[in-house]
């Protein structure tokens, strides 16, 4: 697999330089989605941008979101034509926007689509993440169909949590990129 085809989805605010996304970018030539405010995220924005990005691989892409990034490929999913572009995604600890003070500061993200993802994902949650309880993770990779990791106690599992390149989570990122044949044919052809 191509390591530029693997996206790093950041979430708001995007992901400094000791961010696990951040190292792996780094380490393996991942690519980042940049996103064009990282201050003041606008979910059709957003949306638009991993679209652009999915379409400009050159085989299928491999998505691995943090934080916000969670939500983003959610929304994205329920709502784009070429799903099919997209082989797997690792989703790390999406935020409840349940909370208001999540939900006033993220006014466009409000109503995040409750459906099953079209592509096989994993959805790692920390059990004393501030932004979201583990009863609402584990109801989010109910509802998106992701298979469910926690890790314990690891705060937001972003670079306060002290993960370095976090070698678990590429462990799990190789499974899902391992796992799953790629169907040239079916990428090629642009199926809906």
């Amino acid at each position: 697999m191509n390591p530029a085809n693997v996206l790093v989805l950041p979430g708001w605010q995007n992901s400094g330089l000791d961010h696990w996304q951040s190292r792996w970018e780094a380490a393996h030539g991942y690519q980042r989605v940049q996103q064009h405010d990282w201050q003041r995220p606008l979910r059709g924005d957003w949306t638009a941008r991993l679209e652009d990005v999915v379409l400009a691989c050159d085989e299928p892409a491999v998505l691995v979101a943090h934080s916000l990034g969670c939500l983003l490929v959610a929304a994205w999913a329920a709502h784009s034509r070429n799903t099919h572009r997209v082989k797997a995604a690792l989703l790390v600890a999406p935020p409840d926007l349940q909370q208001e003070a999540l939900r006033s500061a993220l006014p466009s993200w409000a109503n995040i689509p409750a459906q099953k993802l079209p592509f096989q994902s994993i959805l790692v949650a920390s059990s004393n993440d501030p932004y979201c309880s583990v009863a609402r993770s584990q109801q989010f990779a109910s509802d998106w169909g992701a298979d469910y990791r926690d890790i314990g106690n690891r705060g937001h599992i972003n670079d306060e949590a002290g993960l370095g390149d976090w070698p678990q989570g590429q462990l799990w990122l190789d499974q899902l990129t391992t796992a799953l044949p790629t169907c040239p044919g079916n990428f090629q052809e642009g199926r809906t």
